[in-house]
């Protein structure tokens, strides 16, 4: 399999360089940038990104996605394109999309604003329990962001995110079908869509579609839904141990190259992230290298 594997680098340290340091000692190679220091991606001033640009170099590593939050957390009802808050996250993402070219990254992730439950309904759950339109303001919101992508000639990963519009491979198959752009695909992290309580393998996979998956987000998690609960875990210990294998010979078989970030956000008792991430980072490199 010839994948891109790295790791997302805060979930080593906030630290940029021992996060570069572990993640290359670990024979990954390509890092995936969230937070550096104590600033989110899009937020460093010349000097801090003159010194992150100096230490991609110096430790050989290549960027795969510059992971702002773009566009989460907002009620799609309670936004319009154009007001102050929506141009905020379009300020934020430009300001990606000029990092993303600084470090020469592949990617700028994009998430899909904050999630309504029940989108679609028949049989008078559309009178009822429905929130009517959002499907189709969520597609009126995310223009102007992938219109600027296409523009600049970048491309966009919207994240499957468990309290986003787009939590499943199911609606993010849906979501880049209606979008139909070149510049927009899925940035699939299956555990999330346990939220969603969809099964990574083969439900989530088939209903996505390869073709549409842009970059991939590997973790694994406890998902106790009725108790709205998560426990995160070590790699092959929690809910999505037994996709993990199926879903790696697939994307095997079905010729995926893209990237694939070990999401390191499990910390184990009386450790810390990087001690997570250590536990985690050889079972990662046995599936999918």
């Amino acid at each position: 399999m010839a994948n891109k594997l790295g790791v997302i680098t805060d979930g080593i340290s906030r630290d940029f360089e021992r996060a570069l340091q572990v993640l290359t000692e670990a024979g990954l190679n390509y890092a995936e940038l969230q937070y550096l220091w104590e600033k989110e991606v899009g937020d460093l001033n010349d000097d801090e990104m003159a010194k992150a640009k100096a230490l991609i170099d110096k430790y050989g590593v290549d960027i795969s996605c510059i992971s702002r939050h773009n566009f989460v957390g907002m009620l799609v009802g309670d936004t319009e394109v154009g007001d102050e808050n929506f141009n905020k996250h379009m300020d934020g993402l430009k300001r990606c999309i000029t990092m993303a070219r600084e470090v020469k990254a592949d990617m700028v992730r994009i998430m899909s604003f904050r999630r309504d439950m029940i989108l679609f309904g028949k049989g008078g759950a559309e009178h009822w329990v429905v929130a009517k339109g959002a499907w189709d303001k969520l597609l009126e919101l995310l223009a102007p962001p992938v219109k600027l992508a296409e523009e600049e000639g970048v491309h966009l990963v919207l994240e499957t995110g468990n309290n986003a519009m787009v939590p499943s491979g199911y609606l993010g198959g849906k979501l880049i079908r209606e979008i139909a752009s070149p510049n927009l695909k899925i940035l699939w992290d299956p555990a999330n869509s346990l939220y969603a309580n969809e099964k990574t393998f083969p439900d989530g996979y088939d209903a996505l579609g390869i073709e549409n998956i842009g970059h991939i987000h590997i973790k694994d998690a406890l998902v106790d839904m009725p108790k709205a609960t998560v426990e995160f875990c070590e790699l092959g210990a929690g809910d999505m141990a037994g996709c993990l294998s199926p879903l790696a010979e697939k994307l095997n078989a079905d010729g995926y190259n893209g990237h694939i970030s070990l999401e390191s956000v499990y910390r184990p008792d009386g450790g810390n992230f990087e001690s997570g991430f250590k536990a985690s980072v050889g079972l990662f490199k046995e599936l999918y290298t």
